[in-house]
């Protein structure tokens, strides 16, 4: 019961319930206790989620596209705390782009979950910036501009964990996540839900049908936490093993035979060569557990700031004298 959160008022069949099951259920399993956990959150759909799980967490839901900015000042304060962001495609890659970008090249250590439906869904089903050119709305209303790749443009500008998933694949979303809480820099976790509302009709490419007929998986993950054994035996020339920061490994099965993870180039090229086939690739799509995350590149001081005597965060007044005689 640690682990539940209140009683959704979402749709019924609607893909942000099971991310939020998945989500609680991956926490639960790593053992992470919830009042160790920040949930972050902007406007939309999507943002009511966290609401709808981990109840004894710590919970902020912000103004709409500002919730980065939010989630870094936190983490700041507090960077012994596991942060968690729920956001929706229209609260990321509309109003609040250039907050998500600056999140991206920071490398702030958190996951940042994108419920993408590639609609707006609190007012009405407009195509949000990630629908695909050619979808239909429920009107008939067909879609005529290019969408953004929200992975692509996160394993572009810094992000250090990147994939996609889809809200119907318990499983791969369940590893992803185990992963993803492992980890230690920016997670970008791009989770097509489909919205049974406005978004799940013949036309469209982010429903439930859509997604099964032309999901293709670029790997298939394993995930091994540090307390078990590794020593299994694999297949080097098609497998891919990831240490992450905590000792756990992420075990990658490659699928896709020119797939390398560590590849930034490779990654972005792969996305664009499915966009251009029309394929929705699902799977880790580039990680990197090597770049320092923004705390560490700040080299703050191992105590949360939040957390500090005032002595320690305010200058005397001989320290302020002396910086005042050195700028004369």
């Amino acid at each position: 019961m640690d682990y539940r959160g209140g009683k959704t008022t979402l749709c019924a069949g609607c893909g942000h319930n099971a991310i939020s099951e998945r989500i609680l259920e991956a926490f639960y399993e790593m053992g992470v206790q919830p009042e160790r956990v920040m949930k972050m959150s902007g406007i939309g759909c999507s943002s009511k989620s966290p609401a709808y799980f981990m109840s004894r967490s710590f919970s902020f839901n912000s103004v709409h596209g500002r919730m980065p900015s939010v989630a870094t000042g936190a983490l700041l304060a507090n960077k012994t705390m596991r942060s968690i962001g729920i956001s929706g495609d229209g609260d990321t890659v509309s109003i609040g782009m250039g907050q998500f970008i600056h999140l991206l090249r920071r490398n702030v250590p958190m996951i940042y979950i994108i419920e993408d439906n590639g609609v707006y869904g609190l007012t009405k089903g407009q195509f949000s910036a990630t629908a695909d050119i050619g979808s239909k709305l429920k009107t008939g209303v067909v879609n005529d501009l290019p969408p953004i790749d929200v992975c692509a443009l996160a394993i572009q500008m810094g992000a250090t964990f990147v994939g996609r998933s889809f809200s119907g694949d318990k499983k791969q979303l369940s590893t992803m996540l185990k992963a993803a809480i492992a980890h230690r820099g920016t997670v970008l976790l791009d989770v097509i839900s489909p919205c049974v509302t406005f978004n799940d009709h013949e036309g469209s490419t982010k429903s439930y049908k859509y997604m099964q007929e032309h999901d293709d998986v670029v790997s298939e993950i394993g995930f091994i936490p540090p307390y078990e054994d590794i020593a299994v035996e694999y297949d080097h020339d098609t497998t891919v093993d990831v240490q992450l920061h905590d000792g756990s490994h992420l075990r990658l099965r490659k699928l896709h035979e020119d797939y390398d993870p560590t590849s930034k180039s490779r990654a972005v090229n792969m996305l664009m060569e499915a966009h251009e086939n029309g394929e929705v690739l699902t799977g880790v799509f580039y990680v990197s557990a090597k770049e320092e995350d923004f705390t560490s590149t700040l080299n703050m001081v191992d105590e949360p700031l939040a957390t500090l005597s005032s002595d320690r965060v305010r200058p005397g007044r001989e320290v302020l004298a002396e910086l005042m005689q050195e700028h004369r």
